[in-house]
C-alpha cells in the first residue's frame, strides 16, 4: 500500500480521500479551511496541520483543488508540495485547470526530480462517495501504470489520454457535454410540466431509451424535487466552461451550442445560483417560461 498526502478535502476530495483510506492506503490530508478531515480521520486517516506536513513522508500527493490559482498556491512556493515532497514523488493533480497549467507544473517539477500526472476526474459527489469516478489522465505512461492502484481506489473508468495537458483537454469536453445535457434536461422538464405530463413517468421511461444518461440519472431526482444541493456547483461548472472556450479558441474549433450553454451558466451566476448544483439551470429555463421561483426557493 501507498503513503499518501492529500491537499484538498472538499465535496470531491474529501471522498476520495476516504476511500483511499479504506483500501489501505496510509493517508493524511490537508485542507485550507479547518475541521474538513473529520471524515477522512474516522476512516483511518490523518490530518496534517500544513502542506509540508502532509507530503514530507509520501510517496504519492493527491491535489484535489476548484482551480488553476488554488493549485498554483498548494504547489509552488516554501511552503508548497515542490518545495516539501522528496524527489521521485508521484504527483497526481485531480483538479479540473487549464492544459497549460498542467504542463507547466510539471515541467517545473520535472526540475525538482517530482513526476507529475493531470488526472481531473467526473462522477460529481456521488461518484467520488461510491469510489466509480471516471478519470482522465494525461502524462507519462509510466507513472500512469505505477499510479493505477490510487486509481482504482477512487475510480471505475481510468483512461491514460496522452502527454501532460491531455487529462484537463478531456475533462474540458466532458464539461461541455455535461453542460449542454443539464440545459436540455432542464428545458424538457419544464416543456413536460408546462405541457402536462407527469415528469417523473416522462423522466423514467426517458432514461431506458436514447435519451438516458448518467447526467438524467443522477439529477432527475434533484430536478424534480427542486433540491439543489451542490455535488457540483455552478460557479465551478462557470469556471469550468471559461476553461472550454478559451482552449477551443486556441485550437480553432467552433462551438456554437457550447457557447449558448456557457452564457447560460454564467447567466445562473450571475442571479446569485453559483453555490447551488449546475442542474439549477433548471431556475433559468423557469425564468424564461414564465414560471419561475423566488430566489432561494
Amino acid at each position: 500500500m501507498t503513503t499518501i498526502g492529500f491537499i484538498g478535502l472538499g465535496i470531491m476530495g474529501s471522498p476520495m480521500a476516504v476511500n483511499l483510506a479504506k483500501a489501505g492506503h496510509t493517508v493524511t490530508g490537508w485542507n485550507r479551511s479547518p475541521g474538513r478531515a473529520d471524515a477522512l480521520v474516522a476512516a483511518g486517516g490523518k490530518e496534517a496541520g500544513s502542506i509540508a506536513e502532509a507530503v514530507r513522508d509520501a510517496d504519492v500527493v493527491l491535489t484535489m483543488v476548484p482551480a488553476s490559482p488554488q493549485v498554483e498556491a498548494v504547489a509552488y512556493g516554501p511552503d508548497g508540495i515542490l518545495e516539501n515532497a522528496r524527489p521521485g514523488t508521484l504527483f497526481i493533480d485531480h483538479s479540473s485547470i487549464t492544459p497549460q497549467t498542467s504542463v507547466d507544473l510539471a515541467k517545473v517539477a520535472a526540475g525538482k526530480g517530482i513526476r507529475v500526472l493531470d488526472a481531473p476526474v467526473s462522477g460529481g459527489e456521488a461518484g467520488a462517495v461510491e469510489g466509480v469516478l471516471s478519470i482522465m489522465v494525461g502524462g507519462e505512461r509510466a507513472d500512469f501504470d505505477a499510479a493505477r492502484p490510487v486509481f482504482d481506489a477512487v475510480g471505475a473508468t481510468v483512461v491514460h489520454c496522452g502527454p501532460h495537458g491531455a487529462g484537463q483537454t478531456v475533462k474540458a469536453a466532458n464539461q461541455l457535454i455535461v453542460a449542454v445535457n443539464l440545459q436540455a434536461l432542464a428545458e424538457a422538464v419544464v416543456f413536460l410540466e408546462k405541457s402536462g405530463v407527469d415528469p417523473a413517468a416522462a423522466l423514467e421511461v426517458l432514461g431506458g431509451g436514447l435519451a438516458g444518461s448518467t447526467v438524467l440519472a443522477r439529477k432527475k431526482d434533484g430536478l424534480l424535487a427542486r433540491d439543489f444541493t451542490p455535488g457540483f456547483k455552478l460557479e465551478l461548472h462557470h469556471k469550468d466552461m471559461g476553461i472550454v472556450t478559451d482552449a477551443a479558441r486556441t485550437v480553432g474549433a467552433t462551438l456554437p451550442v457550447g457557447a449558448v450553454a456557457a452564457q447560460l451558466i454564467a447567466s445562473a451566476v450571475a442571479r446569485g445560483d453559483g453555490a447551488l448544483d449546475h442542474s439549477a439551470l433548471l431556475r433559468g429555463v423557469e425564468l424564461l417560461s414564465g414560471c419561475g421561483r423566488e430566489q432561494g426557493a
